[in-house]
């Protein structure tokens, strides 16, 4: 059987050649893309692409950070297959727009993600909705038993009002580093 998988003998030295070249343009993809970065849970992460800037500055500076990554809010928890599924799922649909240098100028989240949103503010604040105290003394407490997702009313958390670095003008943020590794660029400096 495994014979008819290996090419013939005069031809085994260029197909070993081809596959070494795909493999290592396979490596230096997941390289350049960080792609490793993307299983942990580290904010900075979401800053590979430029246009995330504003989200992260605006998180930086809510009181969200504290307690909570963009995982925590942005991808499901319901148990590990979903949470990588959606991951991966929602990764490779970025990775491809912004590939194709097809982003938008002002993101919107899809239906699909604010569910998961929604999902996750109900996961984390679930006492709060079901606290008798705050039913009695929380001005509308009773609009929190209803169909409506909590960003209807609570659009501002943790983002602030405005998606911009403008609304964070003193916002630090991780500048995305340069994929040449420095050999090459020492290479090419000297030239």
């Amino acid at each position: 059987m495994l014979k008819k998988l290996l090419p013939p003998p005069k031809w085994r030295i260029p197909v070993m050649i081809v596959s070494s070249l795909l493999l290592g343009l396979v490596l230096f993809l997941l390289y350049v893309s960080k792609a490793h970065s993307y299983l942990s849970d580290d904010p900075a992460t979401c800053t590979n692409c430029h246009i995330m800037s504003p989200q992260y500055a605006t998180w930086s500076h809510s009181s969200h950070r504290e307690v909570a990554t963009c995982n925590d809010c942005h991808v499901p928890h319901n148990n590990i297959f979903n949470h990588y599924y959606f991951k991966a799922k929602d990764g490779l649909r970025h990775s491809t727009i912004f590939t194709l240098r097809n982003e938008p100028q002002v993101i919107f989240i899809k239906p699909e993600g604010a569910e998961v949103v929604h999902n996750n503010c109900i996961r984390c604040h679930n006492e709060l909705l079901v606290d008798p105290k705050l039913d009695a003394s929380v001005k509308n407490h009773e609009a929190h038993m209803t169909d409506r997702r909590c960003v209807e009313c609570h659009r501002t958390v943790p983002h602030g009002r405005v998606n911009s670095i403008s609304s964070v003008p003193n916002a630090r943020v991780p500048l995305p580093e340069n994929p040449v590794p420095q050999w090459l660029r020492e290479i090419v400096n000297k030239q």
